[in-house]
């Protein structure tokens, strides 16, 4: 429980990132289904929650890296 509290950021940039990712193939999409990505909903999907883990996991190591050097202060 403690791992989820401490990531919630993480999970909250996987959330937004799959709406994203899914409303873009939605919205956009690929009308040839020669795109890697866009063709399916799967796709788009899963590398919306993958990017939105990684913009949001960055903002919560620097948070942390933050708080550990007030905590040495």
């Amino acid at each position: 429980m403690k791992f989820l509290i401490n990531n919630k950021l993480v999970f909250l940039g996987i959330v937004i990132g799959s709406i994203a990712g899914y409303a873009y193939y939605h919205f956009v999409g690929c009308t040839t289904g020669t795109c890697s990505i866009t063709s399916k909903p799967l796709n788009s999907t899963l590398y919306g929650a993958i990017m939105g883990g990684i913009l949001f996991i960055g903002d919560n190591k620097s948070k942390a890296q933050k708080n550990k050097e007030e905590d040495e202060n």
